[in-house]
């Protein structure tokens, strides 16, 4: 268990893992129902959810400037926030992809890649609540796997409707090029879930 001088970096990765998921759930809920003509409402309201995000990350790096003892290295609780962050920065990308590229209509592959977008970002939330009980690992593992197997899924949605986006009928080649851009933005939300879980495991491996 945490002492409570540890509590704070904890609950600051939980805090920040959970900006990314609200982000997740926003983006799914705007694709699934999808008004072109709100776009920029849409910004706004997820560069809200990002900026939240940035806090957590900028009181992380203010604490770790001004602490003498920390948990773990001060570099691996760094690394942990910047992955965390990254994840919501990459999350808000695709609605500005979105936005850039005045999409009219959502690929057909972009709302499955949100959902498993969010339930990755669940999941990392949920590490990061298990994350203070570090040196009994075996649930954080076991989560990490589930992290790697949802974004193999993803790998598999992304090499899928990376191939039907050149099929989309009717189409046009801006058409064809935004829908890829979008899949190559939801794809990189993925690999960033992963990196918070391939973190969380290497100072797993220094610590225990």
């Amino acid at each position: 268990m945490a002492s409570k001088a540890d509590r704070f970096y904890f609950e600051n990765f939980t805090s920040a893992a959970d900006c990314a998921r609200l982000a997740a759930e926003y983006l799914t809920n705007c694709l699934k129902n999808y008004r072109p003509e709100r776009l920029s409402d849409m910004i706004g309201e997820i560069h809200r959810l990002e900026h939240d995000g940035d806090q957590k990350k900028h009181e992380m790096s203010s604490a770790l400037a001004k602490a003498f003892v920390t948990p773990v290295d001060r570099e691996d609780l760094a690394m942990i926030s910047q992955n965390i962050d990254e994840v919501t920065d990459s999350i808000e990308e695709v609605l500005q992809s979105f936005y850039m590229d005045a999409v009219a209509i959502v690929p057909p592959h972009a709302v499955e890649f949100a959902e498993k977008t969010v339930e990755m970002c669940t999941l990392m939330r949920d590490m990061m609540v298990e994350l203070p009980s570090f040196k009994r690992p075996a649930k954080i593992h076991a989560m990490i796997v589930e992290m790697n197997r949802l974004e193999e899924e993803c790998d598999s949605i992304y090499l899928e409707a990376m191939r039907q986006a050149r099929l989309l009928p009717n189409a046009d080649v801006w058409t064809i090029l935004a829908a890829r851009k979008i899949y190559e933005c939801l794809e990189a939300c993925a690999d960033a879930c992963e990196h918070v879980g391939d973190c969380i495991e290497t100072v797993i491996m220094k610590n225990t």
